[in-house]
């Protein structure tokens, strides 16, 4: 079964390394020349120990003359050619790690966008953004340790092997006569060390969700003085990252101890055994020279691979965490069939919907049926936790309803794809989000190909042209992150102009005015109901005075429809709507 999840597991992250193969290959052509270079340097100390230094048949200046053109050629290859070699090879390991990991996060926000409402609201900001940096960055090591530096250690050691039994067979053997003992260490220590790097991450990641809550909330914690007690939390959360990290950290001292001891074991046995070949003469001096050379020169890629092994623990613990995350389901989805919504006058119609959010929840809403048609207003008004805003959450499909049918055009909404569905409506909210940036460019999200005419002309419309025009910089303002630098009533009209600029067959105003002073209110309440008039227009409102012109209100109550009718209709039955205008001292 592991076999299996190992093998999804390795062709999942090969889709993001497919299109680089050629550049991989090259690489490692490249990389073959910068560590094969190296590794004629012990053969270059035996030719100069035997075949110039001890040679007695050779007088001195034969023997500089020959050691020169020993070190121009040495010089031509070490310095000369090695050199570009290694900033090849270099270049080109960053460039392929760089595009790979480019390619995974570009498919990860894609994912991120596709994923529906209830993920976010069951999982925690700082664990999505923890997968998305920092596991995600130790995934290009898969690649840049795995495929190419892990290929390239292995070349080395057969290369340096080929040379050393050469050289000497018996010695060779000797030489290599550990590596049983490195196989059976890199079985035990590292099978460990992956749950400990994969229990840590999911540590960090408890820190930045924690971190990234606390920093939005920030005038909660100050207003009731929570600075200590949050602190106190916070070390709780650290002291618990603390705590799998170090463990982490012993174990990983533990391998590298192992790993490090049974490396210095093997140029005790050399010295040892090679020595004793060289004082019985069955050795020469500068053949156990280059010997010596190359053990270091087949320790050195070995001991990379261990250091690769921990290293791809790491990258495959991460990997698995952003594979997580990329296997997440959508909730959500285009049926095969949808088509594009056309352009134009739409009706909205809810037949017999029942709605709850959660599988084993209560339900939401309850039976719901009513119909909206083109330039017509509709109020949803009642105590909070009637259902209201889930109502006009199914228009633009936020949500799938369990039971019944949510009508946009004519036909059920899972009907249109979502896109276009959704580019027919627009959208006002109680606390809208503003994105760090100037005030042109929020406003522009309505629609980014808008000119600067339009974009003026949709401020003005919703009565924020003449505080925008008196910011420091006007429409280039930057605005901070969520809007933090303009107050509640500026936030809620450039909300307002964005859908002005978006310019929607439906329109959707959920408390839109319930953070303006009463005369931008009345303002904006009259540009609001002349934009309505083309428009299939539903509105929840708390102020009922605002929605005294609607075509029909329905009062909800508990997930049903408690009344409806026109204000006059309701005022007239002294109902469940009469009460609670009576409430708001808005008697006629």
């Amino acid at each position: 079964m592991r076999d299996v999840h190992d093998l999804k597991y390795w062709k999942a992250y090969f889709k993001f390394v497919k299109p680089y193969t050629k550049w991989i290959i090259l690489t490692l052509i490249i990389g073959i020349l910068k560590f094969g270079i190296p590794s004629l340097l012990p053969l270059v100390q035996k030719y100069v120990v035997d075949d110039i230094l001890m040679n007695g048949a050779m007088d001195i200046e034969h023997k500089v003359s020959q050691l020169m053109i020993v070190l121009a050629i040495t010089f031509v290859l070490f310095v000369i050619v090695r050199g570009p070699v290694e900033y090849a090879r270099q270049y080109f390991a960053q460039f392929i790690t760089a595009k790979i990991l480019f390619d995974l996060r570009n498919k990860l926000y894609g994912h991120l966008q596709r994923l529906s409402l209830k993920y976010y609201q069951n999982t925690k900001v700082g664990e999505i953004i923890s997968r998305f940096i920092n596991d995600a960055e130790q995934t290009k090591n898969i690649v840049e340790i795995g495929m190419m530096n892990v290929w390239l250690d292995t070349f080395t050691l057969v290369f340096v092997l080929g040379f050393m039994f050469y050289l000497n067979p018996l010695l060779t053997l000797v030489s290599i006569s550990i590596f049983p003992l490195y196989a059976i260490a890199v079985k035990v220590l590292y099978k460990r060390l992956k749950k400990l790097t994969k229990d840590r991450s999911a540590a960090l990641a408890g820190i930045q969700a924690y971190l990234h809550e606390r920093i939005q909330g920030i005038s909660v914690i100050r207003s009731f003085a929570l600075e200590k007690h949050d602190r106190k939390q916070f070390e709780a959360i650290n002291g618990k990252y603390l705590n799998k990290a170090m463990a982490h950290s012993r174990w990983n001292a533990w391998t590298f101890a192992v790993i490090n001891t049974l490396t210095d074991i093997a140029p005790l046995l050399v010295i040892g055994y090679g020595g004793y070949q060289v004082i019985q003469g069955h050795l020469t001096l500068g053949t156990f020279v280059a010997f010596f050379g190359y053990l270091d020169r087949l320790y050195a890629p070995l001991k990379r691979l261990i250091n690769s092994s921990t290293i791809l623990t790491q990258a495959s613990a991460s990997w698995e965490r952003v594979l997580e995350l990329l296997d997440e389901p959508y909730d959500m989805t285009d049926d095969q069939h949808a088509v594009q919504l056309p352009a134009g006058s739409h009706a909205v119609a809810f037949r017999n919907v029942w709605f709850k959010y959660q599988e084993h929840g209560g339900w939401i809403l309850k039976n719901i049926s009513l119909q909206v048609n083109p330039g017509q207003t509709v109020a949803f008004v009642g105590m909070s936790g009637g259902g209201k805003s889930s109502l006009v959450g199914l228009i633009p499909r936020f949500y799938d309803i369990q039971k019944g049918s949510v009508i946009v055009g004519g036909k059920d909404v899972r009907h249109w794809t979502m896109e276009s569905l959704r580019s027919k409506v627009g959208m006002v909210l109680q606390d809208n989000f503003l994105f760090s940036g100037t005030v042109r460019d929020n406003i522009m999200l309505g629609n980014p190909e808008a000119d600067e005419e339009a974009v003026i002309s949709a401020a003005k419309a919703a009565n924020a042209h003449d505080f925008i025009i008196n910011l420091t910089q006007g429409y280039d303002t930057e605005v901070g992150e969520r809007g933090v630098k303009l107050s509640g009533g500026q936030k809620q009209r450039i909300a307002i102009a964005r859908v002005f600029l978006k310019d929607p067959s439906i329109l959707i105003l959920d408390e839109a005015t319930s953070a303006l002073d009463l005369e931008s209110e009345h303002l904006i309440q009259q540009t609001l109901q002349q934009l309505s008039k083309s428009r299939t227009t539903l509105i929840v409102a708390h102020r009922l005075s605002t929605i005294t012109h609607a075509d029909q209100i329905i009062v909800m109550k508990n997930g049903t429809v408690a009344e409806r009718g026109t204000h006059e209709e309701l005022m007239h039955k002294d109902g469940v709507y009469s009460q609670l205008y009576s409430i708001q001292n808005l008697n006629v």
